[in-house]
């Protein structure tokens, strides 16, 4: 094990803790003018809204008063399903600070996807743009002029939640095939303060720009709720993504940290010219969401001079290794523990005693980590999966070498990272395999480049039939949301197996590359 210490050595929350109120409450209270969200929709700053953290509090307050006079109960879900814009942000606070439980959900979605979530969840409401045209059975629909009423309710007071009550709910592809509901407490706010130093090196001084859209749990994390609980300032832009809209706004705004993941790196040094531009206030980058690199890393800080701190995390319990401020980068790896965290590499196959440093084996970290997972939604069997001892096992390969850095060495599982998601390759064979024209079909990743890998497609047709790429290509994006949708689709005789019947999918990957590893 990382560490002398088993179990998480950080302070724990205290017994009555509601997330939206930690984030907003105290600097509401001692700097309610300060600026705590701007939210960008046009790069020049034509339209911008501004938010005080006086004027955040009090919209959330609103909100959370104004879903309880609705109807709505603590502890009922409510799914949200909206466009890029600040009404997001505020609707997964306002269920927070009334303690009713938020589903942040993509637009990228498609109907049957969306469908699924719903009736999965048992959601008592889902807010949706009008023109969304769907059957939502018995579940009642928060329209724009029902999100307009909240926003001029009477502002409540916060829930006196238990730090252990439900706070949110996200869904994550499994190895079943269908999106699993990861169910995190209020105390998941308080279990990412590892990451102030470890990670960040954030104080309120610190303007953070973030690359993601609020529906992902990276931009309401990083983004919003660390920012936010340090008394921070959050830059989030919802226009249109020209990857040059980047560094203009690192300048306008002076901003001090930028989080993004490791291909919008990628994309900035290719089609920005960094030295037209003044980025003297940044500090550093921050990535997380796939694998950073050694190439691109240093790239990054030979054109700007700055660092870039990588995290490696997972939805049920956010990031846990990182590199930092206070720490030396090693390239290829992603950090050490973060402070207070108790993490360990066990056995592949059973046990539950710490592997020695050198040794492979499945990242696991302590149970007694606020930032773990309260469970797998409705899944029992799969939560006692990943249940060993007193260790969370999430299926990451891994070692530990002699100075405590972390070596990421891929998933057990077959679960692929397209572009910061984790996508099922059983849900993407699942809804191909429906096309009249495939006879067969494996999904896996497939490495292009030497530090880029896209979702790939091998399938077989089903007969003679006239079946081009364009055709997948075309079916997958009615069926799936655009991130799951394959980039190469590449026609196979055969899909190779093994003698149980089992895709390899490995074999695939080592015999269509088309970069040598």
């Amino acid at each position: 094990m990382n560490g002398s210490t088993i179990g998480f050595s950080g302070e724990q929350p205290p017994q009555r803790f509601n997330m939206a109120r930690y984030c907003l409450a105290h600097a509401a209270q001692t700097m309610p003018e300060k600026i705590g969200l701007v939210v960008v929709h046009d790069p020049e700053g034509a339209e911008t809204e501004v938010w005080t953290y006086k004027a955040l509090d009090l919209a959330v307050r609103r909100v959370g008063a104004g879903l309880l006079a609705m109807g709505l109960h603590p502890g009922d879900r409510l799914m949200i399903r909206l466009p890029n814009t600040s009404t997001y942000a505020l609707l997964f606070f306002g269920a927070l600070a009334a303690g009713i439980v938020p589903l942040p959900a993509s637009t990228q979605l498609t109907q049957e996807e969306a469908e699924f979530l719903r009736a999965d969840c048992g959601a008592a409401a889902i807010a949706l743009p009008d023109q969304t045209q769907t059957d939502l059975g018995n579940t009642r629909r928060l329209s724009e002029h029902d999100i307009a009423a909240l926003l001029a309710h009477a502002p409540g007071p916060y829930a006196e939640t238990a730090a252990d009550q439900p706070g949110y709910l996200v869904y994550t592809s499994g190895t079943s095939g269908s999106p699993k509901g990861v169910l995190h407490a209020h105390r998941a706010a308080w279990g990412r303060r590892p990451m102030y130093g470890g990670w960040y090196g954030m104080s309120a001084e610190d303007v953070v720009l973030h690359a993601g859209a609020f529906n992902w749990t990276y931009t309401l994390g990083v983004g919003l709720t660390d920012p936010w609980a340090n008394g921070a300032t959050a830059i989030v832009y919802t226009g249109e993504k020209d990857v040059t809209v980047w560094p203009r706004l690192m300048e306008r705004y002076k901003a001090t940290l930028f989080a993004a993941v490791p291909s919008l790196y990628r994309q900035i040094l290719k089609y920005c010219d960094l030295r037209t531009h003044d980025l003297s206030t940044l500090r550093h980058g921050l990535t997380a969401g796939e694998a950073l690199s050694p190439s691109l890393l240093a790239q990054w800080q030979a054109t700007t001079g700055k660092e870039l701190y990588e995290a490696l995390g997972m939805s049920e319990c956010s990031t846990y290794i990182s590199t930092g401020p206070s720490m030396k980068v090693r390239a290829g790896s992603p950090g050490k523990p973060q402070p207070g965290r108790s993490v360990a590499i066990l056995p592949l196959e059973a046990g539950d005693q710490p592997l020695p440093s050198g040794e492979t084996g499945l990242l696991a970290v302590h149970r007694t980590d606020p930032a773990l997972m309260l469970s797998y939604w409705n899944r029992p069997e799969e939560d006692e999966a990943v249940r060993r001892g007193n260790w969370f096992v999430g299926g990451d390969l891994a070692r530990f070498d002699g100075d405590g850095y972390l070596w990421y060495e891929g998933r057990a599982d077959d679960v692929m990272n397209a572009m910061g998601y984790r996508v099922s390759p059983q849900e993407v064979e699942a809804a191909l395999s429906a096309h009249p024209g495939i006879l067969d079909v494996a999904v896996c990743e497939l490495k292009v480049k030497a530090d880029l890998s896209v979702i790939a497609a091998f399938v077989v047709k089903k007969g003679p039939e006239e079946l081009t790429p364009e055709d997948i290509s075309t079916y997958a994006q009615t069926h799936l949301a655009a991130y799951k949708c394959p980039r190469e689709v590449i026609f196979i005789e055969a899909l190779p197996r093994s003698a149980n019947g089992k895709i390899l999918r490995r074999e695939l990957q080592r015999r269509y590359a088309k970069h040598s590893v």
